[in-house]
């Protein structure tokens, strides 16, 4: 799977666990070495990072003889170098979501017809339900490709004459996974000869499925164990809450406007339903960050309406210098980059601000010149410095690196981050912007959205035993 979160080592993982640091030693130069030696003398270049891990998968799955290897396409599909596997058990395609649109394309359309490139002749394949267009393109791929295409009951179908069903994960875009979940084990169990699974009615290559609905695929009786897998599904960085006392932390990757979608509802569900707390303020606080080529301000509007007290921007870098974390290190993005794109969140949120409330006298004007990055001697790292006086209540700031980040939102008050220093960590205006009502807040619920590298981040210095 990608990305990981914390450690490289998270891609690759045998019955649910990371590869032990040995084991991904081992393999790591063994594929290395081997790849070194063999390589092509006219064009004597490694395999990018994402290649040389899916080999280095292979590899591992192959030597530790897995019964069973589950292999999640890195971007799209059809390009993938995941989709080398010429005949796999079952292929799903869950729902579909606009992003990656400079490799993928720019429309739905564009990217199923990139994701159907996983379907492979004779092999059955499974997906959820789509918008009525891309599920067309999906068909004519399975068309195209001689493949079984079938569409996955929902999860409610599977509940009849059984209680309802229990997920480990939050959110109802879930169930979606879930119902696909299962279909794609029972393809497997059905291989594996296990009894008492209703078949499936098998579509012939010849039919013509275009201008017809996907055939649906039958809900079937569970078993003890998969109600029992569907309850204990955890996964760091979705939908994930940490409460470390006054201060909640709901984490949740996503960085699509239909995922962020989803985000908002578990985050309103979760936290925004809870009683205010009877001896005090509740403070509300987005930290947010996006990369790539999506569209910051698309993903910013809709959460809007979750009336965030303070909105707080930042890089994916942990510390200033990453030197110590080769694990989170980004070497296509420079820390300048990272901050200039911060900076327009910034302008992006308070425009939003005002555009909700009017021109609000408590609102700083949206900032019309670049922050400037200046050196700071005393501690050998950038500090942001923005570009005009900032009011004291500023809704909108921006810190140079997620453990300042974390810091400032925390206020001494999680036993997992030290407290920001007293004298001059922050020493421009807005470091000192809401310190007092998070200090006092009986309640500081904080959201972490917009990408998985910043939850990793954001994981790595609240968790520290997943570093370990």
């Amino acid at each position: 799977s990608s990305p990981h979160l914390v450690q490289v080592r998270e891609r690759i993982r045998i019955n649910g666990q990371p590869i032990s640091k040995d084991l991904f030693n081992k393999y790591f130069w063994l594929v290395y070495n081997r790849l070194e030696e063999t390589k092509d003398p006219a064009h004597a270049s490694m395999p990018a990072y994402f290649r040389f891990l899916t080999i280095m998968a292979f590899h591992v799955f192959l030597q530790e003889k897995v019964d069973l290897a589950v292999v999640e396409v890195g971007i799209g599909g059809t390009y993938d170098c995941t989709n080398i596997i010429r005949a796999p058990v079952v292929c799903g395609v869950s729902s579909l979501g606009i992003d990656h649109t400079s490799i993928l394309g720019d429309t739905m359309e564009k990217i199923a017809w990139q994701k159907g490139g996983i379907f492979k002749p004779g092999v059955p394949a499974f997906t959820v339900a789509q918008p009525e267009r891309p599920l067309e393109v999906l068909r004519e791929r399975a068309q195209e490709r001689k493949c079984p295409l079938y569409l996955c009951p929902e999860l409610d179908d599977f509940e009849e004459g059984c209680q309802a069903l229990e997920l480990g994960l939050a959110g109802a875009h879930q169930r979606s996974n879930a119902a696909l979940a299962l279909q794609l084990a029972r393809t497997w169990l059905q291989r594996r000869g296990c009894q008492g699974l209703r078949e499936l009615k098998e579509v012939l290559p010849s039919t013509e499925l275009l201008g017809r609905p996907v055939p649906l695929a039958p809900a079937f009786r569970l078993t003890d164990a998969m109600i029992q897998g569907l309850r204990d599904t955890e996964w760091l960085g979705r939908t994930q809450v940490l409460s470390h006392g006054p201060v909640t932390w709901y984490l949740d990757g996503a960085h699509t406007t239909s995922s962020i979608q989803a985000c908002v509802r578990w985050f309103r569900q979760a936290a925004l339903n809870q009683d205010k707390p009877h001896d005090g303020s509740e403070v509300r606080v987005l930290l947010f960050n996006a990369t790539g080529d999506r569209d910051t301000a698309a993903l910013l509007k809709l959460l809007v309406p979750c009336h965030f007290d303070y909105a707080v921007f930042c890089p994916n870098f942990t510390e200033v210098s990453v030197a110590n974390n080769a694990d989170q290190q980004n070497f296509n993005v420079t820390l300048e980059n990272a901050l200039t794109r911060c900076l327009e969140n910034q302008r992006t949120w308070t425009r939003l601000l005002e555009e909700k409330v009017g021109q609000d006298p408590w609102l700083p004007s949206p900032l019309r010149v670049g922050g400037l990055l200046q050196p700071a001697p005393a501690r050998g790292s950038l500090l942001l410095v923005p570009p005009a006086p900032r009011p004291l209540n500023s809704p909108a700031l921006v810190f140079p690196c997620l453990a300042q980040a974390l810091r400032w939102v925390a206020q001494g008050r999680d036993p997992h981050l030290a407290a920001p220093a007293a004298s001059g960590a922050h020493p421009h205006p807005a470091a000192s912007s809401g310190a007092v009502l998070l200090r006092e807040a009986a309640a500081v619920r904080v959201l972490v959205t917009g990408s998985l590298h910043l939850v990793g981040g954001a994981l790595r210095l609240l968790d520290p035993a997943l570093s370990q």
